[in-house]
C-alpha cells in the first residue's frame, strides 16, 4: 500500500536539494531497501516505502519490461489525446514578472495541439503500456479556468483538493477521470512543502465521484536556485524572469508521470522512482539562444529547456526524443 494523506495518496516528483553551489539534484530516497517479498513504491513525503510485492506479471503485448523500470500492474492513460485541464490559481494578470498573461499564453502554447503532444519527446511515453494498450504519446490542453484565491494564499493539499472539487461540482471544468488536471499557482501563493521539499507533485483522488488525476506546480520564480535550471529561460520576457520556462519543465515532469503512473501503481523502478524521476534535472545536449539561455527542444514555434525522460526500450535510458541517443546528464 501507499502512505495516505487524508483520504488520498500522492507521489512527490521533481524532488530537489538546495545546495550552496545552486546545483540541482534529485532528493535521495530516505528508505531505500525492501525486505523479502517486498518492493519499493513511491509515496507522498519524498521517500519510497517498502510494500508487499503482489507479483504483478506483464500481460499482453503492450507491457515491455527489462529496461530499468518495472510494471506493477496498474493502468496507464490511453487518451489520444489525453485532455489537460488547468486551474490558474492566484494572480496571473501582472504586466511584468512571471505572474502574467504572457506566462499563461506560453504554457497554453506548450500544451496546445501540434506542440508537446505528438512530439518526438512526448512519444517517449509510447514505450509504456498496460494489458489493454500503450500510451499514445499525445496530450492537449482542453480547457482552463482562473481562481483568484478561493482557498486563500497559504495552501495545503486539502485546500487544493477543495478548489479542484469546487471547479468540478460547479461545472466550471468537466469531471473527467481520463484527463490530467494541473493546479498552477502564482508566486504570491505558498503551498506546504513547495520550494523546501519539492517543485511539483502528482496524485489521484476521488472528487465529484470520479478518480481524478491532478498535479500541483508552483511558480518556480519563488525558488529559482532550487526549481529552475537557469534563471533566464529561452522564453523569458526579461533577464532573471524564468518562471514560465521553469514551470514548463515541472509540468513536463508531472504530466509524463501522471500518464504512465496515474494511480501510483503502474510504472516505477525498484527504488520507487517513476519515469521522469529517473531523469530529474537531466537535460542532455543543449544549444544557446539569442538571449543567452540554453534550450534542448524546439517545437510548437518555441524553444524549450525541458528534462529528458526515461525510455522504456533498448535497455532503458534518458533521451530527448523517442529512439534518440541516451545521455547520463
Amino acid at each position: 500500500m501507499k502512505v495516505p494523506l487524508g483520504k488520498f495518496r500522492y507521489s512527490l516528483a521533481l524532488l530537489f536539494v538546495l545546495l550552496a553551489s545552486n546545483f540541482l539534484v534529485a532528493q535521495t530516497i530516505r528508505d531505500n531497501h525492501a525486505g523479502p517479498g517486498e518492493k519499493m513504491a513511491p509515496n507522498g513525503d519524498g521517500s519510497a516505502a517498502a510494500v508487499a510485492d503482489n507479483g504483478a506479471a506483464p500481460t499482453g503485448p503492450a507491457v515491455v519490461t527489462g529496461n530499468g523500470i518495472n510494471y506493477n500492474g496498474g493502468p496507464v492513460m490511453h487518451g489520444n489525446p489525453v485532455p489537460v485541464y488547468i486551474i490558474w490559481y492566484g494572480t496571473w494578470t501582472n504586466t511584468t514578472g512571471s505572474n502574467s498573461a504572457a506566462t499563461v499564453a506560453l504554457i497554453d502554447a506548450f500544451l496546445a495541439a501540434n506542440s508537446l503532444g505528438g512530439s518526438g519527446y512526448e512519444r517517449i511515453n509510447t514505450t509504456y503500456g498496460d494489458a489493454t494498450g500503450n500510451v499514445t504519446g499525445n496530450l492537449q490542453l482542453s480547457s482552463q479556468i482562473f481562481d483568484t484565491g478561493s482557498q486563500g494564499t497559504r495552501l495545503r493539499n486539502s485546500r487544493i483538493s477543495a478548489a479542484i472539487s469546487s471547479a468540478l461540482t460547479t461545472g466550471k471544468l468537466p469531471t473527467d477521470p481520463n484527463g490530467v488536471y494541473l493546479f498552477l499557482t502564482s508566486s504570491n501563493v505558498t503551498e506546504s512543502g513547495f520550494c523546501s521539499q519539492f517543485c511539483g507533485f502528482h496524485t489521484h483522488q476521488t472528487l465529484n465521484g470520479a478518480d481524478i488525476k491532478w498535479a500541483f506546480v508552483g511558480n518556480t520564480d519563488q525558488c529559482p536556485s532550487g526549481c529552475e535550471i537557469q534563471s533566464t529561460g529561452p522564453n523569458s520576457p526579461a533577464t532573471g524572469v524564468g518562471g514560465a520556462d521553469g514551470m514548463i519543465n515541472v509540468i513536463t515532469h508531472e504530466t509524463e508521470e501522471t500518464i504512465t503512473d496515474p494511480d501510483l501503481n503502474a510504472w516505477f523502478d525498484s527504488a520507487g522512482q517513476e519515469d521522469a524521476d529517473k531523469c530529474n534535472f537531466k537535460f542532455g545536449p543543449t544549444q544557446t539562444g539569442t538571449n543567452g539561455a540554453r534550450f534542448n527542444q524546439t517545437f510548437g514555434g518555441h524553444s524549450w529547456m525541458i528534462q529528458m525522460e526515461w525510455e522504456n526500450s533498448r535497455g532503458g535510458g534518458c533521451d530527448q526524443t523517442l529512439g534518440g541517443p541516451f545521455f547520463t546528464n
